[in-house]
């Protein structure tokens, strides 16, 4: 941990500060959990009631918040933000060993630049080529062919296999699997024959992609992952997939083979996207949601469906999507019908 001072802290982040200047502080914690020597944070109104309890030695707060606290505080618009930027000076990662461990395995073939870490029990194969302080954690493996860009991260046991790409600043968390072969097989009477996958997976830069995570290599193109996006733990992401820029993905989802993702969207925990799809840019989609067909507007979509017979089902989410509109026509009719009988009623009084 660092210790740092609140007004270098706040020139730093940007901050108003109010309060002690020459107050340090070495970690972050929770309002709850915060001392002295603690720095929090409140993004969330919902926690506003924990700040007149709270001992933390300063708080990150948006300027209507402040007046709820009369400790010293860092006053911003986005707290979150200013936390994570905060916690990442306090909480610096540890320093990996410089070098090539002793029981490594490198191609006499592969480029490593200057600074690249490369951990215990690695293999790196023929042809790869790795860009300046990149780390790449222990038991990894690296195929042949593979090109990894400046300042990467590979957690450990990470294999990243033939021809793929990774840009610069990609961090990839223990356990993923990236090139894998895509789900590709051709029917033969009632057996399956392989579809040879030759396409790469294409990384961009500034991607981060969680533990346990599994990209396919593309059938024919390749699979791309383009400029800033994050990916959480336990994602499939199938042959020829493409995600834009800055979309996020949390964890226990899917994307089936050939479905384009546009950029700066979200994606919920257990979503299921079909194959073949277009999603346009800034799309927003809610947990548990299975997406079926295209998206051609931005916004937000929910939806799942019970289980049923095929047949059954496909009636009835046909029929689903066409309850607005059928709730309107019965309104329209139920108004017709009050209209008649208050004429009718009134013929009866005549």
């Amino acid at each position: 941990m660092s210790r740092l001072r609140l007004d270098e802290l706040a020139s730093y982040l940007g901050a108003l500060l109010r309060g002690d200047p020459a107050k340090e502080v070495d970690h972050v914690a929770t309002l709850i959990t915060a001392d002295e020597m603690a720095l929090s944070f409140l993004s969330n109104r919902k926690y506003a009631h924990q700040l007149a309890s709270s001992h933390a030695g300063v708080v990150i707060l948006t300027q209507a918040d402040s007046e709820c606290w009369c400790g010293n505080a860092l006053i911003v618009k986005n707290p979150y933000l200013t936390y994570a930027k905060a916690a990442a000076l306090l909480h610096p990662r540890t320093l990996q060993p410089q070098g090539i461990h002793q029981t490594a395995v490198v191609d006499s073939s592969a480029q490593l630049a200057s600074g690249v870490v490369v951990a215990a029990n690695v293999t790196i194969g023929a042809r790869v080529c790795i860009g300046e302080n990149t780390v790449i954690g222990a038991g990894c493996v690296v195929d042949d062919g593979v090109v990894i860009g400046q300042m990467c991260r590979l957690g450990a046991n990470v294999t990243i296999l033939h021809d793929c790409v990774l840009g610069d600043r990609v961090v990839v968390e223990s356990g993923s699997v990236i090139g894998s072969e895509g789900f590709g097989w051709a029917k033969d009477g009632v057996a399956w024959v392989k579809i040879p996958q030759v396409g790469r997976v294409v990384i961009g830069n500034d991607v981060s992609i969680g533990a346990n995570v599994c990209i396919d290599r593309g059938a024919i193109d390749d699979t791309m992952i383009e400029d800033g996006v994050k990916l959480d733990n336990l994602i499939q992401i199938a042959h020829n997939v493409r995600i834009g820029a800055h979309t996020a993905m949390a964890a226990h989802g899917a994307i089936a083979g050939s479905t384009r993702v546009g950029a700066r969207c979200t994606i919920a925990g257990k979503v299921g996207i079909a194959g073949h799809l277009t999603i346009v840019d800034d799309v927003h989609i809610t947990a548990m949601t299975m997406i079926s067909h295209d998206l051609h507007q931005a916004g937000i979509y929910s939806g799942a469906v019970p289980q049923d017979h095929y047949a059954s089902w496909r009636r009835n989410a046909a029929r689903f999507r066409q309850l607005d509109a059928m709730a309107k026509r019965l309104r329209a009719l139920e108004k017709q019908q009050e209209r008649a009988f208050e004429d009718a009623q009134a013929l009866i009084n005549d």
